[in-house]
């Protein structure tokens, strides 16, 4: 497949699977997923623009907690809650502390747990209190910080997709994605998103990459321990991994020193 297309085609398919985008999805296949997965962090950038104006812009006329709340509720529809889903089920399943395919038809259960209810309100509650403190910064560096830490979450799929890592099922996301992102892909989309948190703590500049460093680290222990217990990735654990990942990012760049 020559590679613009391929370009073409996985931009697409990264945008369908991730936002709302009324965008339709090429061509289909390992090798089109691999460039979607790859470009994850590209379209949470993308997202983090808008997400990072509707916290500027309500910051100003409404208390910073009111902002905040705001913009984590536009960031689940711009990715139709599909993040927030996957995190609930994949911690329900891990809850369950059962194995396998046991673990894996607690997840697919339309229901939530209070395993996945729990992960649900901590991860919110966190956003949007780290938004809120995010509220009294400069405007380029709270444009910075959110952009960051949203395009950093999308970063936590191609660090799940890497080579190496199976899929729990033969069918589904996961199966599609699984083991897709090569180490340059990977390595490229880690630095590009470091050097851009530099900005995000302006009086601290190495605060916001080893925030980010330091949230994949910490994802990709998750994804050891999922592959243990699952056998692999699912599309619910690449959604979890989104969530985790970008919650950590924010919590990293609003501590002080």
């Amino acid at each position: 497949m020559p590679a613009e297309r391929r370009l073409r085609d996985g931009a697409r398919l990264a945008l369908t699977v991730l936002t709302v985008a009324p965008v339709r999805a090429g061509r289909v296949d390992r090798v089109t997923a691999g460039t979607a997965m790859a470009l994850a962090p590209v379209v949470g950038a993308l997202l983090g623009v808008p997400l990072a104006g509707v916290l500027l812009t309500l910051g100003t006329v409404t208390a910073p907690l009111v902002a905040a709340a705001v913009t984590v509720a536009v960031a689940a529809l711009l990715t139709r809650g599909l993040h927030l889903d996957g995190l609930a089920d994949t911690v329900d399943g891990l809850g369950s502390y059962r194995r396998g395919t046991a673990a894996l038809e607690i997840m697919k259960k339309p229901d939530m747990g209070p395993f996945g209810v729990v992960a649900l309100v901590l991860v919110l509650l966190v956003q949007a209190a780290a938004l809120a403190e995010l509220v009294g910064r400069s405007w380029p560096a709270t444009l910075a910080a959110v952009v960051t830490a949203v395009a950093a979450g999308r970063l936590g799929v191609p660090l799940a997709c890497r080579r190496g890592v199976p899929a729990a099922r033969p069918v589904g996301l996961g199966a599609l994605v699984a083991g897709t992102v090569g180490p340059v892909a990977l390595a490229t989309g880690t630095i590009a998103v470091a050097l851009l948190a530099v900005a995000a703590v302006p009086e601290r500049p190495w605060q916001g990459p080893v925030a980010v460093l330091g949230a994949l680290a910490v994802a990709a222990g998750l994804l050891r321990h999922v592959v243990r217990r699952l056998g692999g990735i699912t599309g619910d654990v690449l959604g979890a991994t989104v969530e985790l990942v970008t919650t950590l990012v924010y919590l990293g760049l609003t501590l002080s020193g």
